[in-house]
């Protein structure tokens, strides 16, 4: 479910309308397709906190006309102390608590990087980031209504959290998961963006926010401290690209399973499926998927670790290849079971044509449960992707980025369309981005 604003020349989506409110109103005021989003992303980690908060990551497509999109990397890495040493009698990383909050938070530094972007490649007026973050300010401290979602997600989700550092506070009221419809406040958190909007966003990763965080979270028992946070800066890298018959799609390299997303698209394409929603387009898209899932399941780790060049399997010849294979009759057996995850997909249209598919996410409903005291932070769990095998694609190791699932898309027509598109979902996303783009792109 999303909800869409516009304004003159401009438009936002985000799954919460005071998100796109947000945006929208930043726009009005003659702001630009990033500084929007900055403005929604900070609001829907107020408004939307089991599915995304500044505890977690994200990344970013940018598009600006006559230009190929930029792509930013706000994804965290773990954390020094982070070692397979630490985990060891453990099967698996723990899915909650301050075990689970074992990388560094990326989100706070890709808005950073984003608004350094627009305003060295767009110019033109800049608002404050006091602007930028006061909705998100205002909802923390006046209160939000607790969604439909937020509420089952956490009756559900209770036994595992509940006695998670800070959670309770935070997020019950009396010990019992609030009512759809209850105001929650977070007052705590909206003096952290407060402090954000004065000091600046890199007050996070080496200011006084980034000592308060480093200490509660070590006292606490997490891997992260004060130095992790301080050798965090968010990346700019090439973005992926695919070529189909009348536009060019891109996303996110990896770490992220954007390779994935294009491939599923590269191969049905080859299939020649003339209509929508009929058995062969669902047949094409499952086929399509777990032939770019075997791939991904053997390609996507930390950038630094990726077993050859992921371009690679976005030729012509390579997606041919993969195409053949498929029998429009007959399912391929799938033995792979499905990882959980969720997260927000937002995307923004200035009037000027200047666009932006964004993602941002905790991994988990709540991510690792831990919300920071001091700070009002939810940490997320993204860290849990890592493996405890050493022979692992993913293994754990300090500075490494974990597998992410998140990965926001934009594709661009020859006509001159431009479609910022992504999805929430976990592993889901290639698939519903699929369905998004084919009914879409193919369908009409």
């Amino acid at each position: 479910m999303s909800d869409t604003c516009t304004a003159l020349g401009g438009m936002v989506v985000a799954p919460h309308h005071l998100a796109a409110q947000a945006g929208r109103n930043v726009l009005r005021e003659g702001g630009n397709a990033i500084e929007a989003m900055v403005a929604a992303a900070a609001t829907i980690a107020v408004v939307y906190p089991h599915m995304t908060s500044i505890g977690g990551d994200g990344f970013w497509l940018i598009h600006t006309p006559g230009q190929a999109p930029m792509a930013i990397d706000a994804s965290g890495f773990a954390a020094e102390r982070a070692t397979p040493q630490r985990y060891q009698g453990f099967s698996a990383i723990p899915s909650r608590g301050p075990d689970a909050a074992l990388t560094v938070a990326g989100t706070v530094g890709g808005w950073s990087k984003a608004l350094t972007i627009a305003h060295q490649t767009w110019g033109g007026p800049r608002l404050a980031l006091t602007r930028l973050l006061r909705d998100a300010m205002r909802h923390a401290r006046d209160g939000i209504v607790v969604t439909s979602s937020q509420a089952a997600l956490t009756q559900s989700k209770l036994e595992e959290l509940k006695g998670v550092h800070g959670f309770a506070e935070t997020f019950l009221t009396d010990a019992k998961p609030p009512a759809c419809g209850q105001i929650l406040r977070q007052p705590v958190l909206g003096e952290t963006l407060q402090t954000l909007a004065e000091r600046g966003l890199d007050d996070f990763y080496r200011g006084s926010l980034a000592a308060r965080m480093g200490a509660e979270l070590e006292r606490i028992g997490s891997p992260i401290c004060a130095s992790d946070l301080a050798a965090y800066e968010a990346q700019s890298v090439a973005p992926l690209a695919v070529r189909l018959a009348n536009c060019t799609v891109y996303n996110l390299p990896p770490p992220t399973q954007g390779l994935a997303s294009l491939m599923i698209l590269g191969i049905y394409e080859r299939l020649g499926i003339a209509e929508g929603e009929g058995f062969a387009h669902v047949h094409g898209l499952v086929e399509a998927t777990k032939r770019a899932f075997r791939v991904r399941n053997r390609m996507v780790t930390d950038p630094r670790r990726v077993p050859g060049d992921p371009s690679d399997y976005l030729t012509a010849g390579a997606l041919d290849a993969l195409a053949s294979e498929i029998d429009m009759c007959q399912a391929l057996p799938w033995p792979e079971s499905a990882a959980p995850g969720d997260t927000i997909w937002m995307g923004a249209i200035d009037r000027e044509g200047r666009a932006v598919s964004f993602i941002q996410s905790l991994y988990w409903e709540f991510g690792s449960g831990v919300v920071l005291r001091d700070t009002g932070i939810t940490w997320q769990n993204r860290g849990i992707s890592f493996a405890l095998d050493p022979a692992d694609l993913n293994a754990l190791e300090p500075g490494r980025k974990p597998f992410h699932t998140l990965n926001p898309a934009l594709a661009m027509f020859d006509d001159g369309r431009i479609m910022p598109y992504g999805t929430m979902g976990g592993e889901g996303q290639p698939q519903t981005q699929a369905a998004v783009f084919t009914r879409y792109a193919r369908y009409g």
